[in-house]
């Protein structure tokens, strides 16, 4: 199975090692390509595109960076994925880590080879999985870190868990310490652990370790954990240089630093500032990540409190957001990369994205819509299939619900962003955002 290919707007990639590292892991890997960030393009304030260098390929931003968190996007074929114009695919230290092994994947050759991938792939530090699931609270921008009255009013809850779940994170100065949310057994990540597992796993673009913080921690909480995070950036960044003068035979990596500091101006600047200044024996960062909790209503003023403080010759990823608005506002602060679990997570309980809403196709009204789920899509699915069709498969419990609408919904947010990316440069963002918010949500935002 696979969609329509979109070679105006899907970024070539130059294949990555070749099938021999999987099976002969001695083997040297290519010279690695060049890497880098090069802008091509502003439009108002802050929004601009881009294109990331890599040794596996370029990605043009802005752009959105499908999840496949254990090494595959759910449901979906890599060749599938390719062809809905995924540049990058994300995969999750923390459950790769757990499961089969980072080091099993080294052996494989990485994780690209490891999943039949050729384009660019991410890997995150761990941090948040390690600090979300073991207090519970598993969105960035969700109900619990959403800006309602026990958020906005705790002051010192600095050991909040999620109601009816048990801590399972630990955290000192010098790492966190965890229980496996597969059987139990105790782990420990710190800074240089998370490097280790993350060279294991050969991502082109991985992140630095970090403290993961909620909206219900207490400010004093916040000013500690901020200062820890920044240690563990400089402890990484010479993790990070040993490393890769010892993997010689791999492909080099980016490491993108991490910003936290919750709601607060001040900290979230502060930490801009750190991260995007600091360099540790010549090793600087080569991007950054905008991290923790956010008030969906602040998205866009703490992207641009962040923006404004960073390098400006160098990528910004914003970890957890796929819906529309979020999106335009994000690029509008200056934010050129994004990931989300959400457009194949909603996809597998049969809700998917049209230009004019959300909808779930298991409501009766698309028993006989004998249509596209949205016209004028491209996917597979659009141009295959009816709403009528996948409607039954829903009904009838059939895998392939999930295949269609995870291509759909990841087409969708796919060529959102090509949208924007293309509106950039022609200077015309703004009209882009009005006319396709106003479709979605009935009324631009």
């Amino acid at each position: 199975m696979s969609c329509v290919p979109h070679p105006s707007e899907t970024s070539v990639v130059t294949p990555g090692q070749d099938r021999s590292d999987a099976t002969d892991p001695s083997s040297p890997a290519p010279a690695p390509a060049a890497t880098g960030f090069t802008l091509t393009a502003h439009d108002g304030h802050r929004a601009r595109a881009g294109v990331i260098s890599t040794p596996h390929g370029e990605i043009r931003t802005p752009a959105f960076i499908p999840v496949g968190t254990k090494a595959t996007v759910k449901a979906v074929l890599p060749e599938s994925m390719r062809d809905l114009g995924a540049q990058a695919i994300l995969a999750n230290a923390y459950h790769l880590y757990l499961q089969p092994g980072h080091d099993l994947v080294d052996e494989a050759g990485g994780l690209g080879a490891f999943m039949n991938w050729d384009g660019p792939t991410y890997t995150d530090s761990g941090g948040f999985q390690v600090m979300s699931l073991g207090a519970g609270f598993k969105k960035v921008l969700s109900s619990e870190f959403s800006g309602g009255e026990k958020a906005r009013t705790a002051s010192g809850e600095d050991d909040a868990v999620a109601e009816g779940k048990e801590r399972l994170a630990h955290v000192d100065d010098d790492g966190v310490t965890f229980r496996s949310f597969i059987n139990g057994d105790e782990h420990r990540f710190t800074p240089e652990i998370s490097m280790q597992i993350q060279h294991g796993l050969g991502a082109d673009i991985m992140f630095a370790f970090d403290e993961l913080t909620t909206l219900m921690n207490s400010r004093g909480y916040q000013v500690t954990a901020l200062e820890r995070t920044r240690l563990w950036a400089q402890r990484c960044l010479a993790e990070h240089a040993r490393l890769t003068a010892e993997r010689t035979h791999r492909p080099a990596q980016q490491l993108w630093g991490v910003i936290q500091g919750a709601q607060y101006e001040d900290l979230r600047r502060r930490a801009a500032h750190d991260l995007g200044t600091m360099d540790v024996d010549g090793q600087v960062f080569d991007g950054f990540g905008i991290g923790g909790a956010l008030e969906k209503e602040n998205l866009g003023t703490i992207v641009g409190w962040v923006t404004d403080e960073l390098p400006e010759d160098r990528p910004r990823h914003l970890l957890g957001i796929s819906e529309v608005d979020d999106l335009f506002t994000a690029v509008a602060a200056g934010a050129d990369t994004f990931d989300c679990v959400s457009p194949s997570r909603v996809a597998r309980n049969s809700a998917v994205y049209t230009r004019t809403g959300r909808i779930n196709l298991t409501g009766a009204r698309y028993r006989r819509q004998f249509a596209p789920i949205d016209e004028g899509c491209d996917c597979y699915t659009c141009t295959h299939c009816t709403a009528a069709y996948v409607h039954h498969l829903f009904r009838a419990k059939e895998m392939l619900s999930a295949t269609l609408c995870t291509i759909h919904n990841e087409r969708f947010v796919v060529r959102l962003v090509e949208q924007m990316r293309a509106a950039i440069t022609a200077g015309e963002f703004a009209a882009l955002r009005e006319e396709t918010t106003g479709a979605y949500y009935g009324s631009a935002r």
